[in-house]
This record gives structure tokens, C-alpha cells and sequence, in this order.
């Protein structure tokens, strides 16, 4: 039995009709019952103690105020299980929006290596979070001051990067290749501000083929689809950091759309750069998929050896 103090709290805790104790008997395989302010596991002991760990370290969030999701459950039983650190030891980044809290072992890294060093590189499949945690930091670091703009750029390979073509202004031809960028920052961000910064200029979009020559200070700067730079391009982009910035390189070594036989500048990159002081890459795997179970399950079948 697990006893709790108050049950003012429990309702955010346990959810509505006790859904999140039906997600712990889901995930873990046990039973679970609530009964004024005990909640009774029944079921494999490891499995058990995992759920224990996982209601005592949210009721302490609930307790703070803070709510409480299935996205939290599945974050703080996945911390359990792989690194078997206390549940409430994820990382976090907050914005006046949202709080995001780490769901895997290896979210938790990369939050912290974004703390730590000026370039992060996060490497790994669709759905790990890596886009979407690089785009919260740079809110987080805008808002408080730490930066005074957000600069987002991704290499417009469909378009060959030539996008003189299509109709409309820069922005109107770069839109659909950054949409994703975007989705992160009206996730994080309050719409007003964020149609506020991108008329101010104080967030940027900035397409790949238009970096060159310049020097980005006082930014926070991301690269998203970084597989899709050449060596050259991704030399050029590397060497844009000036003078208190950030920048995060992101992308899928598995999901190269280069032409045929030329080479990706992400790998090279990041082993190029293995050991420099001031730069960290952080690898994720299948196992870090947090978008849906259907998509981990499609990532781990495309990597099963043919």
C-alpha cells in the first residue's frame, strides 16, 4: 500500500475516474486501486515498487501545485527503470507557457548538456523530443534574458535549396520547411509573442542558404534536419557562433534526403568535433521515442538488420 497525506491532492494525482492508475496498470502490468488516501499495487514486486516510486515522487508535484499528465507518468516510470534513479530526478525546462519535463533517461541528458555547453548536437530518430526540447531551451533562454533572440534554421533540401520559385515573401517560402520549428514555438511560447518576436525580428528564420558571412552573437540558434547538410554547409553553419550564444544541431542520420553519394555533414561533424571542449552530442535511440507507442514500434522495426 502506498498512503498519502492529503487527499486534496489526489485527484490530480490519480486523474479523472483514476485514468492515471489505469495507465500504471497498463504500463507495468499490475493492479492498482484507490481507496481514500491508500493506493494498493498488487502484482510483480519490481513492478510494484517502480509504480510506488513513480505516485510518490508525483504526489510531491501535485502537492506543489504542479499538474499532472499521462506524459508524466510515462517520463518518471521510464527514469525508473533504466537509470533507477529516484523518480523525481528528470530534468526540466520552463517557460511561462509550459513546464517540460524529461520523459527518457536520455532527454534528461541532453537537457543538461544544454545547460552546460555552447553546441549540443542531438542525433537520433523522429519522436525522441530533440527539435522540440532545442526549441523550449531557446524560449527558456529568451524569456529570461539570456539571449536576446531566436535564430531557427533548417537546409531546404526538397527545394535544392533554391527557393526562388515558390510564390510569397522569404518567409511565406520557407514556412513549410520550418513548420515543425514553429509548432515547437507556439507549443512553448503564447502565440501573441510569438507573432510579436517574428515581426520584431526578435525570433528568426533563417534558411540554411542564407547564413553564410554572418556572425550570430546574443542568439540562441537551432539547425534542425542537420543530416541534410553537406560538409561544406555544415562547416559554414558551425562557424556562425559569435559571442554569447548557443546553438543546437539536431537530426536523423537514418532519414538522409542528400543526393545520392554525397556525404552527410552531421556524422562527420560530430566526430570531427568528439572531445572539443565546450561541445557535447547526445544519442538517441528508439527507446527514447516518446510521441506515441505506435512510433517506437515503427522506428524499431525499420532498424531490425534486413
Amino acid at each position: 500500500m502506498v498512503p498519502f497525506e492529503d487527499n486534496r491532492h489526489l485527484t490530480r494525482l490519480l486523474g479523472e475516474f483514476d485514468a492515471h492508475l489505469a495507465l500504471l496498470e497498463d504500463r507495468l502490468g499490475i493492479e492498482a486501486h484507490a481507496n481514500g488516501n491508500l493506493v494498493t499495487l498488487s502484482g510483480p514486486e519490481a513492478a510494484c515498487e517502480t509504480a510506488r516510486s513513480v505516485l510518490e515522487a508525483l504526489y510531491k508535484r501535485a502537492a506543489r501545485g504542479e499538474p499532472i499528465g499521462p506524459g508524466d507518468f510515462d517520463g518518471l516510470i521510464r527514469h525508473v527503470r533504466e537509470a533507477e534513479v529516484p523518480g523525481d530526478g528528470q530534468a526540466q525546462i520552463a517557460t511561462r507557457k509550459r513546464v517540460i519535463k524529461a520523459r527518457t533517461t536520455t532527454q534528461t541528458e541532453y537537457m543538461r548538456a544544454l545547460n552546460q555547453s555552447d553546441l549540443v548536437f542531438g542525433i537520433g530518430p523522429a519522436g525522441t523530443g530533440k527539435t522540440y526540447i532545442a526549441v523550449a531551451y531557446a524560449a527558456h533562454c529568451l524569456e529570461r534574458g539570456m539571449v536576446e533572440r531566436i535564430i531557427l534554421s533548417r537546409p531546404a533540401v526538397e527545394a535544392g535549396e533554391r527557393l526562388g520559385f515558390l510564390p510569397g515573401d522569404m518567409r511565406d517560402k520557407v514556412d513549410p520547411y520550418l513548420r515543425p520549428l514553429y509548432d515547437a514555438l507556439y507549443d512553448v511560447l503564447p502565440p501573441e509573442k510569438v507573432e510579436r518576436d517574428l515581426e520584431s525580428g526578435t525570433i528568426e528564420i533563417a534558411p540554411l542558404a542564407f547564413m553564410r558571412g554572418r556572425t550570430l552573437t546574443n542568439a540562441c540558434v537551432i539547425l534542425d534536419e542537420a543530416q541534410n547538410t553537406t560538409s561544406m554547409q555544415m562547416k559554414m553553419f558551425l562557424t556562425r557562433l559569435g559571442e554569447n550564444s548557443k546553438m543546437v544541431v539536431t537530426g536523423d542520420p537514418s532519414q538522409i534526403d542528400l543526393p545520392s553519394g554525397m556525404k552527410s555533414g552531421l556524422e562527420e561533424a560530430v566526430g570531427l568535433l568528439d572531445g572539443v571542449q565546450g561541445i557535447e552530442a547526445v544519442r538517441f535511440t528508439g527507446k527514447d521515442v516518446v510521441r506515441r507507442d505506435l512510433v517506437a514500434r515503427i522506428v524499431e522495426a525499420y532498424d531490425r538488420p534486413k
